[in-house]
């Protein structure tokens, strides 16, 4: 078996003989931000029923509130349900690294904004004897690969992705940095298909809302933004029948995983109609009541599509890395503002789904790895990762690393003075950058044109065309009756 639990001679994964009844594993759960408290919570629930599941909030500068922290944790299963209606207060990293030291579990499942992530591996590594095995992933998706993703998760045992083009992608970019791939696949918890609506009671409620699933860093600038409000104004001012849903994941003075400069509720002008509203709460209530959702590239759209809801990226600030909308290239969700003004929406296509999060879960191997992985523990033999970061200084650099990802929840004597010496280093390398950059600009990312259901819908006629002369015809003809809004029944 491999250091991270895959069998060497055929790579399938070690599984328990079936008269053999699993072992109770104790694992935790670490989160700090909003959407990594939403998907660590939802990945531990899918978690085989013989796990002992606990989770705890780690205080960080951007820690979920407790609001957010409800919101996130609706939906769980019976083991973790509890914590919707009381949500574990956030506490130091020291007190949360000593509870482990002195109570090692199974496992942890470290769901923690990177620089976190990185300093909680470190410090289990380096205070925890017989340490737990080390879980780690990204929620939402996570493609194009990040260095950055996998540079500060490199020391943890097990990485957690969600479909079988992340996996490619990080193994690849893994070996290309020289870090031994150590990923594993699990359907993404909160966009499983079929997925049931959000746990209430009461009569189904009334599908009126078009939900605009906001971002707080896509698109960046503030012009971009503005359009985007002006396009949902413009929605909600030719269908007065539909509720047009900004829908927001933090309120004011609450933090992201993604720092926002221009919070679209600021931008929303007096004059908009009243069909237009901002609100925020979980997704999931939200989709109850959706006829489609509309997004840039938020996940979710997956939660959408799982559900059977119609959706929408927009396209219009084009397709690229930075506006992470490259996965969705040949979904069949692609648009633009005139779809959305038109109430043209789109359905996921089949062909995409296999590779792009919607697997079956039997291609799922996460949870059986991590449990090799335990009993590889058990028997002593787990080997620690190395990590990627390849700079010196010691304890000191530790400090600055620790200031740098805890800001003024790290309290330390050592952490202020490593951040009277970092800053103005700090401060030298930035200025060096600005200057490299003026002297060799970076090139501009590459983006690809905007596309709409349009183009996509007239692609699809010339398909059917050359498959059924004679039927293709009338298919899209009433495709062009329903467009515009001319149905013939």
């Amino acid at each position: 078996m491999t250091d991270d639990g895959r069998e060497p001679t055929d790579g399938r994964e070690a599984r328990l003989p079936a008269d053999t009844a699993p072992r109770v594993r104790r694992v935790v759960g670490l989160v700090d931000t909003d959407s990594f408290a939403k998907w660590g919570a939802h990945l531990l629930a899918t978690a085989p029923a013989h796990w002992h599941l606990e989770l705890r909030t780690v205080a960080t500068p951007r820690s979920a509130s407790r609001a957010q922290l409800r919101s996130a944790f609706r939906g769980l299963d019976e083991r973790l349900a509890y914590l919707a209606a009381a949500p574990p207060e956030p506490h130091d990293l020291d007190a949360v690294v000593e509870s482990l030291r002195q109570d090692p579990p199974d496992a942890v499942l470290v769901s923690l904004i990177g620089p976190v992530a990185e300093l909680v591996i470190d410090e289990v590594h380096r205070r925890v004897p017989g340490r737990p095995v080390l879980v780690t992933g990204l929620p939402g998706i996570s493609f194009p690969a990040k260095w950055k993703g996998v540079f500060f998760r490199a020391r943890a045992d097990l990485f957690v992705l969600h479909s079988h083009r992340e996996v490619r992608a990080y193994e690849e970019l893994a070996r290309e940095g020289g870090v031994e791939p150590h990923f594993a696949l699990a359907t993404l918890p909160f966009a499983r298909r079929g997925a049931p609506a959000s746990d209430g009671d009461g009569p189904a409620p009334v599908r009126d809302a078009v939900v605009f699933a906001a971002q707080p860093s896509v698109p960046a600038d503030r012009a971009d933004r503005e359009r985007v409000v002006g396009w949902l104004v413009d929605t909600a001012r030719r269908h007065p029948e539909w509720r047009v849903v900004i829908k927001v994941r933090a309120a004011a003075g609450e933090h992201q995983t993604h720092r926002e400069q221009d919070p679209y509720p600021d931008l929303v002008p007096a004059d908009a109609p009243a069909n237009l509203v901002v609100e925020s709460g979980p997704m999931a209530e939200h989709l109850d009541r959706a006829v489609a959702l509309v997004t840039i590239s938020s996940t979710a759209v997956l939660e959408a599509a799982a559900r059977g809801i119609p959706a929408l990226t927009l396209t219009d600030f084009g397709t690229g890395r930075h506006l992470i909308n490259e996965v969705f290239v040949g979904s069949g969700l692609e648009g633009d503002a005139i779809d959305l003004v038109d109430g043209r929406f789109g359905a996921v296509r089949p062909e995409w789904m296999h590779d792009n999060h919607f697997h079956p879960g039997s291609d799922d191997d996460w949870a059986v790895r991590a449990e090799a992985l335990m009993a590889r523990r058990d028997a002593g033999v787990l080997v620690d990762r190395p990590a990627a970061r390849r700079s010196r200084g010691g304890v000191l650099r530790r400090a600055w690393e620790r200031k740098n990802a805890l800001g003024a929840d790290d309290r330390s004597l050592l952490g202020v003075v490593a951040l009277v010496i970092g800053a103005p280093v700090r401060a030298v390398k930035r200025v060096g950058r600005r200057v490299r950059r003026l002297v060799r600009p970076v090139g501009a990312p590459v983006v690809l044109a905007p596309t709409s259901q349009r183009a996509g819908r007239v692609a699809d006629r010339v398909a059917d065309r050359v498959a059924d002369p004679a039927g293709s015809d009338r298919l899209g003809d009433r495709q062009e009756q329903l467009v515009a809004g001319r149905d013939p029944r």
